[in-house]
């Protein structure tokens, strides 16, 4: 069986934004097969012949939803999830040996509105309509989210060779990580490849997917150190384990009990350990469960938007006087004649 690996060059950007990229390009049609209802496992990718055409190739719709349990609809199920994972590793091949002058300068900007995180947080913004919530940091991070590929290239540049490793990650049964889905759901959330900022940044160090309750990745052990250092940061419960080499069949990728990874992670320079959590954290930040936390506080104080003990103070002047007065939401007692003491 051919080794599922890719040998990585890099050539380090330069200091502008990519903002001002084409979006109208972007939106070309990827190089596939000319049936264009081709499913994953038909499609035949070419390399890209301009920078549209590489960016096309991270713009792909999600995955249909295929809660069938039947052992044929399960075993079309893991062949999907294969050849999501050989699109995904060819598309990263060829985003690191295309001419750098077909790469966009920041990759990350280019495919920010398409990103999920990015979507939620301008929803938040306009519901936040009484400026309850800070977002102006929230909004700095995306301005210069192109810290994101600065990096991806450092990390990339200092860290050694290895063949992929397969872990399973679990966190409450939900997908915090917004890695793409293949196959069964809890619910109608699924998520299209690269249609996440997690998804971007995990791509350039393995591939991966998520089916029903659990998350697979297969690469480089930096990417699970990313999973396990975003979840830690955003106090999320969460469970990693060896995908068990039978898991995904016809992909190659090792399993690792504990003791082989902790060896595993002795090969990892303290440099890229560092790097690799700072990219989590600036992910963390920039997470949809963070924005999720920032919306619940608008509702809380759009649930207790007027003052309770005047309403309180209110309703028991009603009750002792069994009409409804003409009164502001404020209450002035003394000036309802006959009350507390007060002689007509």
């Amino acid at each position: 069986m051919p080794q599922s690996s890719v040998t990585i060059t890099v050539q380090k950007a330069s200091g502008a934004e990519a903002n001002n990229e084409s979006k109208q390009e972007a939106k070309q049609a990827p190089v596939i097969a000319d049936d264009e209802q081709l499913g994953v496992a038909d499609a035949v990718i070419k390399p890209p012949a301009s920078k549209a055409e590489l960016l096309a190739l991270y713009q792909v719709d999600a995955l249909p939803i295929n809660n069938a349990i039947q052992p044929k609809e399960l075993e079309k199920v893991a062949q999907l999830r294969v050849e999501l994972y050989q699109q995904q590793l060819k598309r990263t091949e060829f985003f690191y040996t295309v001419k750098p002058e077909l790469r966009p300068t920041y990759m990350v900007q280019a495919l920010k509105p398409q990103f999920i995180e990015y979507q939620q947080f301008q929803m938040a913004r306009a519901l936040d309509q009484r400026g309850l919530i800070d977002l102006d940091k929230t909004d700095m991070m995306w301005q210069q989210l192109h810290i994101v590929d600065d990096l991806i290239a450092d990390i990339v540049y200092s860290m050694p060779a290895q063949n992929p490793v397969g872990w399973q990650l679990t966190s409450v049964n939900k997908n915090y990580l917004k890695l793409p889905t293949v196959g069964r759901l809890r619910d109608n959330d699924s998520v299209a490849d690269q249609g996440s900022l997690n998804s971007y940044v995990l791509s350039h160090f393995g591939v991966m997917s998520y089916t029903y309750d659990r998350a697979y990745f297969i690469g480089h052990v930096l990417g699970y150190l990313f999973c396990c250092y975003y979840l830690a940061h955003l106090s999320i419960a969460y469970g990693v384990t060896p995908l068990p080499s039978d898991t995904v069949a016809d992909y190659d990728y090792a399993s690792l009990d504990t003791a082989k990874l902790v060896r595993l992670l002795h090969s990892i320079d303290v440099h890229c350990k560092r790097r690799i959590y700072q990219l989590a954290v600036l992910c963390a930040r920039l997470s949809c469960y963070q924005l999720d936390k920032y919306i619940e506080k608008m509702l809380i104080a759009e649930v207790n938007e007027f003052d309770k003990k005047q309403q309180i103070d209110h309703l028991d002047l009603l009750l002792s006087r069994g009409i409804m007065p003409e009164m502001p939401d404020r209450v002035i007692l003394k000036d309802f004649p006959g009350s507390f003491g007060k002689k007509d």
